[in-house]
């Protein structure tokens, strides 16, 4: 895969994108970061932490994340526009089909379909107006024991 050094990826505050975990591995390149290239067609580069509401909701849109061993609590470089679907299906900003977002390690080619007053209205507590949060981000769960189990997509 041909792709940018992730230094030189940018996230929605303009500032050098941040890790965003390991445990699972996550993101398009899997190397932990929220960072799209032009392989990643479905720019994976919201960072979140998914909820068992966004789970069913993906699911039901063709997109079954549970597949690859993700459960509610895990971090997970989410495509644009289902993380926008998401958005436009919510009853208000406390409703859990949203994954909140860590600001910091969201790419910032997020910024082409979505507005970043809407990345801040779901940002992960502590995120919004930080301009960037260098602070590391709480440890994820842990998605399977299988080895491999959150490498495959489903798209």
């Amino acid at each position: 895969m041909a792709t940018k050094p992730s230094h030189s990826n940018m996230n929605v505050f303009k500032k050098p994108l941040a890790f965003f975990s390991n445990k699972p591995l996550t993101g398009f390149y899997r190397d932990g970061y929220c960072r799209t290239g032009p392989d990643d067609h479905g720019n994976h580069a919201v960072a979140a932490v998914v909820t068992d509401e966004f789970l069913t909701f993906s699911a039901s849109r063709g997109n079954d994340l549970r597949t690859i061993g993700l459960t509610g609590g895990c971090k997970w470089c989410l495509c644009t526009n289902r993380w926008k679907e998401a958005m436009l299906v919510a009853k208000g900003s406390d409703d859990p089909v949203v994954p909140k977002v860590f600001l910091h390690a969201t790419d910032e080619s997020a910024l082409k379909s979505l507005d970043m007053k809407d990345l801040e209205k779901f940002a992960h507590e502590g995120e919004v107006g930080s301009g960037y949060a260098g602070q590391r981000t709480e440890t994820a769960k842990t998605p399977s024991d299988k080895p491999g189990a959150a490498v495959r997509e489903t798209h």
